[in-house]
Order: structure tokens, then sequence, then C-alpha cells
């Protein structure tokens, strides 16, 4: 039997690796992570973690899990090349031959040339967590650079935890990209009522030992700089190996490289998304979930079908839970519901649903999305954009 080789062992590459397991795949799979220990989750190392420093809550599963299921598991361990004319890759002058590899390296923190930065603290792997988690243990002036998820979520907690936050970000609203005006205008008003400092448009031009300086001359005081100005894909081993990246490893349709024998999935991979056609990265855990257990049902099943998961996000930030289903352009058109969700259209076809704290509405948004026939902006205004009624 074929011998799968997993390079991350993150959410993705974990998933991956189990979903084999579960498919039927009866042959040799290795799971390759970069960090120490098991394989943990992510998400709530900027929220619950921060709170409670229970790192044992985080393992995706016990030790035991890799030995009742055969997978070697090698963590602390970095893959140097993929030589695909041999099937092998390269751990320092060991080489490991596979006959199907899945790259799922990831993302790494996305560092600007901004002049001071080394200051500034990361907020993505267990160990940055418990080096921040360790600086909240008394009062601190905090600066958060970047008002996307991950420092918001971060400043909803330190807020909580009795800290005098601000944050700095350069675009004019808060997650500009992700969410609608009207989404991004309520979880303002969340951060202020929390009595968070925001400092919207107007960026960091630079870290000093006594803060942040923004651009147009205000000096933020701070005693911790938090870094959260977002990520950059981890391609480069992709691309030693000639596959092409373009803001990530390019995959087709079933998240297979141009090289048949290797796939790619999350955060690194670069798909086309099933509703629109556009190339897309997505940085979800759901998104690398789904992506690991479609590359697992082809790779048992030799399933072709194209990958059309309805993309689903969420962001906790003190008492709002955020949810988006479905995946909108920052053009697309809005419809705010008088429940609070918004709505979003390119054209007549509906792109994505926008919840606070409404998991009712957010799973209907989820199931129209995912529909064979996806409702237009024609339809569901008939129905007074009731989606329960569409």
């Amino acid at each position: 039997m074929s011998h799968v080789v997993i390079v991350g062992a993150g959410q993705g590459g974990f998933q991956a690796a189990m979903s084999l397991r579960q498919e039927g795949h009866e042959g040799s799979i290795t799971l390759i992570g970069g960090e120490p220990g098991l394989p943990y989750q992510r998400p709530p190392l900027s929220k619950a973690f921060l709170k409670t420093g229970e790192a044992e809550k985080l393992a995706l599963r016990p030790a035991s899990f890799f030995d009742q299921k055969a997978i070697t598991l090698r963590p602390g361990t970095w893959v140097d090349a993929i030589d695909r004319a041999a099937r092998q890759i390269r751990i320092g002058s060991e080489t490991l031959d596979y006959d199907v590899l899945i790259l799922a390296t990831g993302t790494r923190n996305l560092r600007p040339p901004i002049p001071g930065i080394e200051r500034a603290l990361d907020l993505r792997t267990l160990e940055d967590a418990r080096t921040l988690r360790a600086a909240l243990d008394r009062p601190r002036r905090i600066a958060v650079i970047g008002g996307g998820f991950i420092g918001l979520e971060f400043a909803a907690v330190a807020a909580g935890l009795g800290h005098e936050v601000s944050v700095a970000e350069a675009a004019p609203r808060l997650m500009a990209r992700a969410v609608s005006p009207e989404i991004s205008r309520r979880f303002r008003d969340l951060h202020q009522a929390l009595g968070t400092g925001l400092h919207l448009g107007n960026g960091v031009t630079e870290v000093t030992e006594r803060g942040l300086l923004l651009a147009g001359g205000t000096e933020l005081p701070a005693d911790l700089v938090l870094l959260a100005a977002g990520v950059r894909p981890n391609v480069e081993l992709a691309q030693d190996a000639g596959l092409e990246a373009a803001n990530g490893i390019v995959v087709d349709a079933t998240l297979r490289t141009a090289d048949p024998r290797i796939f790619g999935l999350g955060d690194c991979a670069a798909f086309p998304e099933a509703a629109s056609g556009r190339r897309v990265r997505l940085e979800s855990v759901q998104a690398a979930t789904d992506h690991a257990r479609a590359i697992a049902r082809t790779i048992v099943h030799g399933e072709t079908a194209p990958y059309a998961a309805v993309p689903w996000f969420w962001s906790d930030q003190a008492d709002l839970k955020l949810q988006i289903a479905g995946l909108a352009d920052p053009s697309d058109e809005i419809v705010a519901l008088e429940n609070g969700a918004v709505l979003r259209f390119s054209g007549a076809r509906l792109t994505a649903v926008e919840t606070i704290n409404d998991a009712r509405t957010h799973m209907m948004a989820r199931r129209l999305l995912g529909a064979d026939v996806v409702p237009t902006r024609d339809s569901l205004l008939e129905k007074n954009y009731d989606l329960t009624a569409a």
C-alpha cells in the first residue's frame, strides 16, 4: 500500500492523517510538524488559552491515538526539500520516500518593514501564546498592530482582564477585508465600550521603546506591543520543488498541484472557489479540515468531484460571536436585515451572510449557499429576505 507523507501537523495536516484512516487507507502515514509536541488547536490561543493557560486542553488527540492509528508523528521536524522525480523529501541528511505528498505548510506572521518591529510579539503558536500570557500577569498598557480577527480577539481578552488597550489599524475600519461596513461598525462599538482605544486609518510607522508611533503623528504609549497584521503562506518548499505559487500553492479544483502526486490544503493553498471561480486562499480552520477530508477521499477512493464546500468563519470577541457563511468580495453589495444579519450580493448572486450571536440564521445560510440552486437576490426579496422561507 502507498505511503502518504503529510508536511505540516496543524489542524489540516492532522485531519488529513485521521481522514485517511477513516476512509480506509491501509498504507503508511507520516505526519511531520515543525513545532514540538502533539498537534493542537490554534483558535483558542487568542481567546480561552490567554485566560486559562490550559495547554493540555488544546491537543487534538493524545499520543496514544497516533499509535492506535499507526500514524508516524514526527514533531519538531523541518522538511528541507522535495525531490519530485525521486518521490522523496529531504530532512537534513535523511531522505523519506512518498507515494503521495500532502503539503499543509500553513502560514507565518507577516512582519512589515517597520522600524523597531522586532520589539513586537506574535500570536501564532502555542509558544507565542505562552509568552503573551506570561506578560499579562500585571497591569499593562498594550498596543495591537492590526484590527483583524486575531488582533481584536486578543484586544477583547486583554481589555477584559483590565489592561489598557489600543488598536492601530491602517484601514479605515475594523476587519475591513472580511466583513461589511455594518459589521465593522458593530464591533467598533463593542471595543470602544470595552474601553479600547481605536486608531483607524492610521498606520504604524515605528515601534519604539515607549510604544507605537502612528502615521498621523500620534504616539501610543505601550509596555507590550502585539503584531497581528496578517500572515504570509509558507510556499517556499513547494516553489523550490518547481510547483507554482501565487498567494499560496496553486492547486486545482481537486486540491491537487500540477504534480498529480502532490496535494495542497488549508492556509497555504490557493484553489478555485466553486461559487465564483476565483482563486482564493482561506485562513480558516474549517476550510483546512474540509480540504483534508476531500483529499483523503480522493486518495483512497479516487474521487474527482471538484471541492465545493461552503466556506465559513467565526470570531469570538467579548460576548459577540461573529459567524460568516460564504465568501464575499469587499465590493459586494449589502442588505442589512432587521434581525442584525447582513446579506452580501455580487449582482444577483448571494455570496455571504454575516451574523452576530445568531447561530440559527448562520446555519440556514450555510444550507442555502450549499444548495444546488442558491436563492437569487430577487427570489429572496420576494420573501422579504427571510432566509427561513427561501
